[in-house]
């Protein structure tokens, strides 16, 4: 039997869900956010490659588990149970954003470790990554509801300017 949505329409799949993929981006937008903050402290640091990756992927799996007890704790608040199937499913594709976000990182720090640039500079692409991404984001949300070229770019250039704030932030406090 079909499960129905609290409207009572047929629920749909999380990858169909305008609901679901609005909240997903949501949380690869926050997750690049704040791996941009993490990547840019690291750079001003002393860390390895070794202790960079591992800062990296913890702090994308701690974004993870605390969205994840979150969701679990809220559903469990409101509807008097935990979440299982269907709302489980949505959960985790929701929140799987968080872990994918150390992917860009992780690959530029294994670059550095390969000697093929310093760590340094592989934590500062990474950033300039995080900040272009957010860019695309930008255009595409401005592309997306019609406002043309220049209202995307400048969609773009603002959400931009969050991820270069947080650089900025991150090396005026020397952190």
């Amino acid at each position: 039997m079909r499960q129905m949505a609290d409207d009572g329409q047929p629920a749909l799949p999380p990858e169909q869900d305008a609901g679901a993929l609005a909240d997903r981006l949501k949380e690869r937008i926050y997750a690049t956010i704040t791996m941009i903050a993490v990547v840019v402290g690291l750079s001003l640091g002393h860390a390895g490659p070794t202790g960079a990756l591992a800062t990296v992927l913890t702090t994308a799996l701690g974004l993870w588990l605390a969205a994840f007890v979150a969701d679990q704790q809220a559903h469990r608040t409101v509807h008097r149970h935990l979440a299982t199937g269907r709302e489980l499913r949505r959960m985790l594709y929701v929140s799987s954003p968080l872990l994918s976000c150390a992917v860009g990182p992780a690959v530029m720090i294994a670059l550095a470790a390969l000697d093929v640039l310093s760590l340094s500079a592989a934590l500062l692409t990474s950033a300039g990554l995080g900040v272009v991404s957010l860019f695309i984001w930008g255009c595409t949300g401005g592309v997306r509801m019609g406002g043309g070229l220049l209202l995307a770019t400048l969609a773009g250039l603002l959400d931009a300017a969050i991820g270069v704030a947080v650089v900025l932030v991150k090396v005026s406090a020397g952190h």
